[in-house]
């Protein structure tokens, strides 16, 4: 006997309200055939007494097996209803089960976790789970979780947010229950700083110190691997520390970079990057920039990355020099 006639059968030995309690969560179609069958059952009387107790025996059988444990709704929603639905609806209904039996908001766990914990359960999600996680967070922990995400699908994540479908509670509670689940996975997990981090840090370092100092400590590393000093010079100044460059060098900086290029360049920048360049140039240069920005058609992203090298060379010049003045990092 399928599990659709089964519960069929149940539902015609229980009373309206206790039968409506069981089939909520369902979606129409799958309803739709639990009746289909209620109505042949109506209509053929195949239905024998025999049956009809054997199904309800087995239902009690099962619940009669939990009395030792504490009963479990989700044990039962796998053991009678799973063969009528599919696994996503299944893990659908026991979201909202969870949620309701719990007395609880499915994301206070999402909320409760690291962002390590949480970069780590976000791998290989759907966009569209990712934004309304994110959505779900408070903002700097949002930032600092979208900052680590892979660039692909940060851009993703982000393009959902700025531009939300409706999510039906029912969806983001799913949501909620399978990032809560993988969760249990990634309890306590650190997340390991990429090489380019690591870099990062020993350059921030190193630019601190007087210019002699650090061209010897450079040059030191350039001995073991002359890639890796290349690496850690650019890395003293890259596009996120304009915000922190004084005005002065800034303005010296940009005096060298075309129009176009700088229009390219602050394509998808965020507003304290826009806001620190467009103060130190000229009128006659901020009306040029605008007339490019209105002619530009979206540019690739390895466009944008290298335009952002141009700008970013001559500080990385001026800072070789010593030149360099630093308002703040």
């Amino acid at each position: 006997m399928t599990g659709t006639k089964k519960a069929a059968m149940l539902l015609m030995s229980l009373d309206a309200a206790t039968a409506t309690e069981l089939l909520k969560g369902l979606k129409a179609e799958e309803i739709q055939e639990i009746a289909m069958e209620l109505a042949r059952f109506q209509i053929s009387n195949e239905v024998s007494a025999d049956e009809q107790i054997q199904v309800v025996q087995e239902f009690c059988s099962s619940l009669q097996q939990k009395q030792d444990r504490k009963f479990s709704m989700k044990a039962f929603l796998n053991e009678m209803l799973v063969t009528v639905l599919d696994k996503e609806t299944a893990e659908q209904i026991q979201a909202e089960v969870k949620m309701i039996s719990g007395g609880q908001d499915q994301f206070g766990e999402i909320r409760l976790a690291s962002s390590d914990e949480l970069v780590l359960a976000l791998k290989g999600e759907h966009p569209q789970t990712i934004a309304v996680v994110l959505s779900e967070l408070e903002p700097k922990k949002s930032q600092d979780v979208l900052a680590r995400l892979d660039e692909e699908i940060r851009l993703k994540a982000v393009c959902r947010m700025l531009n939300p479908e409706l999510v039906g509670s029912g969806v983001k509670q799913r949501m909620a229950f399978t990032v809560s689940e993988r969760l249990q996975s990634f309890k306590g997990e650190i997340l390991t700083e990429s090489p380019e981090q690591t870099l990062r840090k020993l350059a921030v370092v190193l630019s601190g110190l007087e210019t002699g100092l650090r061209d010897q400590m450079l040059d030191e590393i350039s001995k073991y691997d002359e890639e890796t000093s290349k690496t850690v010079r650019n890395l003293m100044i890259t596009w996120d520390d304009i915000p922190s460059i004084a005005d002065r060098s800034m303005q010296e900086a940009l005096r060298s970079v075309e129009a176009g290029k700088l229009a390219v360049a602050l394509y998808g920048a965020n507003d304290a990057v826009i806001e620190k360049i467009r103060s130190n140039i000229s009128e006659r240069a901020a009306a040029s920039l605008d007339e490019e920005i209105s002619l530009m058609q979206d540019p690739l992203e390895k466009e944008v990355l290298d335009a952002r090298e141009e700008v970013v060379n001559p500080l990385r010049d001026a800072n070789e020099q010593g030149t360099l003045r630093m308002a703040g990092r």
